[in-house]
């Protein structure tokens, strides 16, 4: 093609910048950075997701058969501890497998967690009091080399929270601590009221708005973190630890956790000089609920009322019948809904009072068992259990507000006293029989 007259170059040469046929200028080279800023974000959060969704499955897929598994160890280890003497060599033994079976428990309990596969129960909490009640388990898990001081804050307000997931929370970042420290240091856990500013969340990037917060603060005095891991610290399945040492799971978790109730997590750590966490969570007006605390060393409670136990899985149902039994109640086995209808009708002598039933099971779930025998005798009271998933509970229509409900793996102590409340809730609410 033939070139502009030499006047009209001229011209086309001195147009302003915004002219679309100039050169672009820095605005536009600052906007495309951005956007190409804002491609690797979403990418990276993709990928994230992505990730999170593969682990919610694979937590959906075990958690069932592998929470049965755990709560048949448990159970029995507790039947054979109950049955040792306080100075017998073999309690230590015990003692040791029970919390070999407690940390798989809890490994669970953190791929359901993260992959956001469990219902959260928030409560209005003091942290102070969280983390008091938490001392004597976490020096538990740091070495003898380790001061660990919990310094709580004067006057702190209230958040709403999982009192299970601050746990699991803290739990998780004073296990890398220790880790960080394996020649001994110093390990604080702390609690402040702050009010982060506009300025400081947009300067930190925080995704959380500006506002009033309560900060939860792990420091350690142990290796500290570089730069190039800070970059991956929160990623699914990423590790610094040796084999067999780390999961990957437990700061991604901890985020997860900090976002779930409106919060957020970030970290300052230098080489060689220590590491600290800080978790915000939303401060709040409220007075603190009690959370229950079951004492799992005092006796078991008793009864002599008729139970039902539909459980498909036999060691379970097996496991669970002995305890009761055991207790002085008398407990009909059942492997399945339409099996628990059958034995139900076929039942003479005193009344049926509980039934303690498995949700999802083969032939006929709990849930729909439970509707027919609750049509037949309205005072009977139902408590079901699983070791699924509660999205997969949820689906079957059993977790509401109304249902008593005791997720797998469960200890001997918290069955028996479960039973037992209900069937004094159950015996308060029926109407007295005119004599």
């Amino acid at each position: 093609p033939r070139l502009p007259s030499t006047g009209n170059r001229k011209k086309i040469m001195n147009r302003p910048p915004s002219d679309p046929i100039a050169p672009p200028d820095l605005r536009t080279d600052q906007a495309v950075r951005a956007s190409e800023l804002r491609y690797q974000q979403l990418e990276t959060q993709l990928i994230g997701a992505q990730k999170m969704e593969v682990i919610g499955l694979l937590a959906s897929g075990v958690a069932h058969d592998f929470n049965n598994i755990l709560g048949v160890i448990m159970g029995y280890n507790d039947m054979i501890a109950a049955k040792l003497g306080p100075d017998s060599p073999l309690r230590e033994y015990i003692e040791e497998s029970r919390h070999a079976a407690e940390r798989a428990a809890g490994l669970t309990r953190q791929l359901l967690i993260f992959g956001r596969k469990q219902t959260v129960q928030p409560a209005v909490l003091d942290l102070n009091d969280v983390v008091g009640k938490l001392d004597k388990m976490l020096r538990q898990l740091i070495d003898e080399n380790i001061e660990m001081r919990i310094v709580p804050g004067e006057c702190i307000g209230r958040v709403k929270a999982d009192p299970g997931y601050v746990g699991q929370v803290v739990m998780n970042l004073v296990v890398n601590a220790r880790d960080a420290m394996p020649l001994g240091g110093k390990l604080t856990i702390a609690t402040s009221n702050v009010t982060l500013d506009e300025n400081y969340v947009c300067a930190h990037r925080i995704s959380a708005p500006a506002g009033d917060y309560i900060m939860l603060s792990v420091s350690d005095t142990g290796t500290g973190i570089t730069d190039e891991v800070k970059k991956h610290l929160f990623e699914p399945l990423f590790t610094t630890k040796p084999l067999g040492k780390g999961t990957g799971l437990g700061l991604a978790t901890c985020q997860i956790i900090a976002l779930q109730f409106g919060g957020h997590i970030d970290v300052y750590s230098e080489v060689g000089k220590g590491t600290t966490f800080k978790i915000y969570f939303p401060r709040i007006a409220g007075v603190p609920e009690a959370v229950a605390r079951l004492d799992q060393t005092s006796p078991l409670p008793r009864g002599t009322e008729t139970l039902m136990v539909v459980e498909d899985e036999p060691a379970l149902r097996q496991l669970a019948c002995r305890l009761l039994m055991a207790q002085g109640y008398e407990v009909l086995p059942v492997g399945n809904g339409q099996e628990g209808l059958e034995v139900a009708r076929n039942h003479q002598g005193a009344p049926i009072r509980l039934v303690i039933t498995d949700v999802i099971m083969p032939l006929m779930d709990g849930k729909v068992m439970a509707e027919r025998l609750k049509a037949a005798d309205p005072d009977l009271t139902i408590l079901y259990t699983s070791g699924y998933t509660d999205d997969a509970i949820i689906h079957h229509g059993v977790l509401t507000a109304d249902v008593e409900f005791l997720p797998k793996p469960y200890t001997l102590a918290t069955l028996a006293h479960k039973v037992r409340e209900l069937l004094d809730k159950g015996k308060a609410s029926r109407p007295k029989k005119a004599e």
